[in-house]
């Protein structure tokens, strides 16, 4: 039996990589080589800043400031156009919260936002105002979170969301996990988290330890939008989760200017389950504010799902889905 985790005199080189991070516009724009005249940026501060690895810096072209990639993380001035039914919390989360970062929207499933941190600040992110200070659930030790799974065995799946759980160190994701295995009516682990696209260095012998050590069933749902994001790293890394028993999912989020054309999304599929991960779903866009510029009309979207289904066999087709406060699962489109 692998051993358990145990804390690292020296920090992994994910985490060393994650603190060097591109944090401004001027010097994301300065490395690809584009002209700010060319876009109307922003500068940012608060809770929301620029953050983007830099490995995913270098998937991003050169010199093209319509790049897919740089769309997606680019602060511009039309976030900060008023638009009516765009708002801060547009799955109504917070009212589904009974303790302090623990999410019960859904019959047989609680998901856990445990941490507030992310290796990458996507602009479209339908968390980017949530009060992940007042709603952590980690400042008791997990202990309110426990009590509450604990006391509703009608949840057989814990979710761990954020930001991004894959943020947490080792042992920390050791510590939740050692509670939540002495909970017997949960059976599977879900982790929803797009560093092993964006940082794929996060995918290393400790987290690989960690995930083969679980007594639960273990579902990761990666996040990601266009194939240019699947690099060989990335592909390496996928398959490191699939020889550990991961099962390998992936949710893509519609977005204008981006991924709205059906033979981008049919090769991200393709790109996808050439990694050993299969699409999941395709969101329509939560709305929220700032990111109004990136909807895509749901009868296109409808149009692009149906083209994709004409090319590639079921199993390679999304489902198109939209999330509703209120109802007891996705709302298939």
């Amino acid at each position: 039996m692998i051993p358990r985790i145990q804390s690292p005199e020296q920090k992994p080189v994910w985490q060393a990589m994650l603190a060097q991070a591109v944090k401004s516009t001027d010097e994301l724009l300065d490395i690809l080589q584009i002209d700010p005249a060319r876009l109307k940026t922003r500068q940012l501060a608060g809770n929301f800043p620029l953050r983007v690895p830099r490995g995913f810096v270098d998937r991003m072209n050169k010199g093209d400031h319509q790049d897919p990639l740089l769309l997606q993380v680019l602060p511009v001035q039309q976030e900060t156009a008023k638009i009516a039914g765009f708002i801060s919390d547009p799955l109504e989360e917070i009212d589904t919260m009974p303790v302090p970062g623990l999410l019960h929207k859904y019959k047989g499933r609680a998901l856990l936002t445990a941490t507030g941190a992310c290796a990458i600040h996507c602009r479209y992110c339908f968390r980017q105002h949530f009060p992940y200070t007042g709603a952590n659930p980690a400042t008791d030790h997990w202990q309110a979170s426990i009590k509450y799974i604990e006391q509703h065995p009608d949840i057989t799946e814990i979710i761990l969301s954020g930001g991004d759980p894959l943020t947490l160190t080792d042992a920390r994701l050791q510590s939740l996990t050692d509670q939540l295995e002495n909970i017997d009516h949960l059976h599977t682990l879900r982790i929803h988290s797009r560093l092993p696209v964006v940082l794929p260095e996060r995918i290393d012998e400790g987290l690989l330890a960690w995930l083969t050590t679980q007594t639960f069933k273990v579902v990761m749902v990666i996040h990601c939008n266009h194939p240019n994001e699947i690099d060989t790293d990335v592909s390496a890394a996928m398959k490191k989760l699939g020889r550990a028993g991961v099962v390998l999912l992936n949710q893509s989020v519609l977005l204008k200017n981006i991924n709205d054309n059906a033979t981008t999304l049919a090769k991200l599929s393709e790109r996808l389950f050439s990694a050993g991960v299969l699409p999941y779903y395709l969101h329509q866009l939560d709305r929220v504010q700032g990111s109004a510029h990136f909807e895509v009309d749901t009868a296109t979207a409808r149009k692009l799902v149906a083209e994709v289904s004409a090319s590639l066999p079921g199993y390679l087709v999304p489902r198109l889905v939209q999330e509703i406060p209120g109802r007891q699962g996705k709302t298939p489109l």
